[in-house]
């Protein structure tokens, strides 16, 4: 397949991710795949691809990349504020680009990551089923690490036709924001908290601690005491809020532990983890409980949103 890219300079962590190995995690393989789900999806089907096609997640700033063959091509993410040869481009938006022309991410526009698809899909190594890179092994993605200067990027397929100009409107995408209320539900360990520690998980503002990663995010902010600090171990999936015993709230993300032994407090709600994704060192959150049944009316917005681009295609692998 063609060369699509070359990598001139990769910002601080840039990979390829999809929607990750969730058939994988009865073996104690974490999901991982992208952190914004929601801008990876809407990035694909901006050009034409299947929902789960590899793409780059892109951090923000500081990712530069040449193109070597003309193709369609979409950036989405916490407002990314793309550039092609110099100029802002639209983002959640598809664009025609051609050889020689230059894709860079020269400033940070507020999010922490940009999403980058292209027609056709990047290729990368298929593990557990999913192109999605895993650093802690080494494995999907581009050699199982995250780029470098120099690499040259492929596309899995010869993309269908695509048009240039299809757009996701500002109001159907998740509102991003400096300083997010991610909305969560209870966790079966909050009644472990003391009333006022309760209060201060939802009224305080928490900071993304500089320990934080793909794995999950260290929240500074107001030591919580729960009692005992360690429970017999369980499942665990991405936004569940646990609290270790240095009383600093640990928020799971997209490459977390696929079980754990420390209490959960509380879960982001699914339609919040792409608001959670775009957060970076130093940003700030508050949080806010919700019904299960507020949740679930939350995420089934998400999806209608997503309809405004067009229906989900089948996935090449899914069909297989």
């Amino acid at each position: 397949m063609a060369e699509i890219f070359r990598v001139m300079a990769a910002g601080r962590w840039t990979t390829i991710q999809d929607l990750g190995r969730a058939a994988a995690r009865h073996l104690g393989v974490p999901v991982g795949g992208a952190m914004d789900r929601f801008a990876l999806v809407a990035a694909n089907r901006l050009v034409g691809n299947p929902d789960d096609a590899a793409a780059l997640e892109c951090s923000v700033p500081g990712t530069d990349l040449e193109v070597l063959s003309a193709g369609l091509v979409a950036v989405t993410g916490g407002n990314p504020a793309p550039r092609l040869n110099g100029t802002p481009i639209p983002a959640w938006t598809s664009i025609f680009v051609g050889p020689g022309d230059r894709l860079s991410f020269p400033s940070h526009g507020g999010g922490a990551r940009a999403y980058l698809a292209v027609g056709g899909g990047f290729r990368g190594e298929v593990w557990r089923g999913s192109m999605s890179t895993f650093t802690l092994l080494g494995r999907g993605g581009f050699e199982g690490r995250p780029l470098r200067p120099g690499d040259r990027l492929e596309r899995v397929v010869d993309p269908q036709p695509g048009v240039a100009g299809r757009h996701l409107s500002e109001a159907q995408r998740p509102a991003y924001a400096p300083q997010p209320e991610l909305r969560v539900v209870a966790g079966p360990h909050l009644g472990r908290l003391s009333p006022a520690d309760r209060s201060h998980l939802v009224e305080d503002f928490w900071t993304v601690s500089p320990q934080s990663d793909r794995m999950g995010y260290r929240l500074e902010g107001r030591t919580l005491q729960i009692g005992p600090s360690t429970t017999v171990s369980f499942a665990l999936t991405a936004g569940c809020i646990q609290l270790p015993p240095s009383g600093q709230p640990l928020l799971l993300m997209a490459d977390h532990p696929t079980a754990g032994g420390y209490p959960v407090i509380a879960t982001v709600c699914r339609a919040d983890l792409p608001l959670a994704a775009q957060l970076g060192e130093g940003d700030r959150l508050r949080m806010r409980v919700v019904t299960v049944e507020q949740a679930l009316a939350a995420w089934q917005e998400r999806v209608t949103a997503l309809a405004e681009i067009g229906p989900p295609r089948v996935s090449r692998r899914a069909a297989r």
